[in-house]
């Protein structure tokens, strides 16, 4: 019998002993159930929402006003293809003229300046020539010859009907008169070759004048100096029409077409459109640059384009597409990068922007804005400086 107890005893020994240990822990051993609840957040601890992002810039009303800032609503547009190309403009070389005299003279009168308007066969100089005086000489001489000549002939012939003097010698008379008109005409087309009018020829002066209407553009007449037949005196020029001088690339040559449309724009005038033509594409290509000679001419009646000016010409295509626009004032560089300013939550939050091309005052943007949000296109400028000095204001 005793032997059987202790057997027993040593399993209920060590039972108790675990149930004494849990007991010592206090407690402290949670179920899986109590595990999962959720703790109680402390007072004070509150998890707090999410505040909506705040736009960079707030202005009143006012100062909105003061800046001028204007705001459009953006959709998608049809926009005309187009190629753009820089530019030069050039004087219609079609209706350019350098006037040089036929004969070598001596300057004695300017009476063109330049930049004025001229009318055709103004006189622009007066030049006094030997070699013309010369001619003049040997014109009137021959003048004087042939009135001889014709007299002599006109009493031969009266002679002659009258059969007074034989038929031999109202030949020669009638001989020498046409050689004395032939001598005369010859005298008088070597001064029309020299730009001189025979009729209306006096001493050894003679002017020189414009060929055409138009404009002097340049002048190399100088008063008292030698003027040689192969100097230019003076450059006249018809800007009523201009030349815009452009290179096409090789890749836009199936684009474009003579006769197409240009529009043509110059900083000269911000903001203005100068319509205009394609006229002519080179056949041949600079194996240089892979590029074409293209010209567009431009109707110029007011004369406020000018040769040399530099300008961007946007030669129409023919085909279309939607696109976003922004005026080009709306679109500025912040620390390098493109950007537009967007109205939202009652301010004016920076977006940078990807560009496109850019023609006639406007930008093409492919990405940064979305259709329907709200952009300034006016008082970008005041935008950016109040960033930069908000920026600057951080940094401090």
């Amino acid at each position: 019998m005793n032997t059987s107890k202790n057997s027993i005893a040593p399993p209920l020994l060590m039972a108790a002993l675990m149930v004494s240990v849990l007991a010592g822990c206090g407690g402290g051993a949670q179920t899986s159930s109590q595990a999962d609840k959720p703790v109680a957040a402390k007072p004070g601890q509150e998890k707090q929402p999410e505040k909506a992002k705040e736009p960079a810039l707030r202005l009143s009303a006012e100062e909105a006003r003061r800046a001028g800032i204007k705001v459009e609503k953006i959709a998608l547009q049809e926009k005309a293809e187009q190629v753009v190309v820089t530019a030069t403009i050039q004087a219609n070389q079609d209706r350019l003229a350098h006037v040089a005299p036929r004969v070598a003279g001596r300057i004695v009168k300017v009476s063109a300046k330049l930049g004025d308007k001229v009318k055709a066969g103004q006189p622009l100089a007066v030049l006094d020539s030997i070699e013309l005086g010369e001619a003049r000489s040997a014109f009137l001489q021959a003048a004087s010859e042939a009135a001889v000549a014709q007299a002599g002939f006109e009493r031969a012939r009266r002679l002659q009907a009258d059969n007074i003097i034989p038929e031999k010698e109202f030949l020669r008379a009638r001989a020498e008169h046409e050689k004395a008109r032939a001598s005369l005409r010859a005298a008088a087309d070597r001064l029309r070759l020299m730009g001189v009018n025979p009729e209306k020829l006096s001493g050894s002066t003679f002017p020189v004048t414009a060929p055409f209407a138009g404009t002097v553009i340049e002048k190399k007449a100088v008063l008292g100096e030698l003027a040689p037949v192969d100097q230019s005196l003076f450059t006249i020029a018809d800007l009523s029409t201009l030349w815009i001088e452009a290179n096409l690339f090789e890749k836009d040559l199936a684009k474009v077409k003579p006769g197409a449309s240009a529009k043509v724009a110059v900083a000269a005038y911000p903001g203005e459109i100068f319509t205009g033509r394609l006229t002519y594409i080179s056949s041949v290509m600079d194996k240089e640059t892979r590029t074409v000679k293209a010209r567009v001419e431009l109707p110029n009646p007011d004369g406020r384009l000018k040769p040399e000016m530099f300008a961007t010409a946007a030669i129409h295509t023919g085909s279309t597409r939607q696109a976003l626009m922004l005026p080009e004032d709306a679109v500025l560089l912040v620390q390098g990068q493109p950007t537009a300013f967007v109205a939202e939550q009652g301010g004016f939050e920076p977006r940078a922007v990807e560009t496109g091309e850019r023609a006639q005052g406007r930008v093409v943007i492919k990405s940064g804005v979305v259709p329907g949000e709200a952009v300034v296109v006016g008082g970008a400028y005041a935008l950016k400086a109040r960033l930069l000095k908000s920026q600057i204001g951080e940094a401090d």
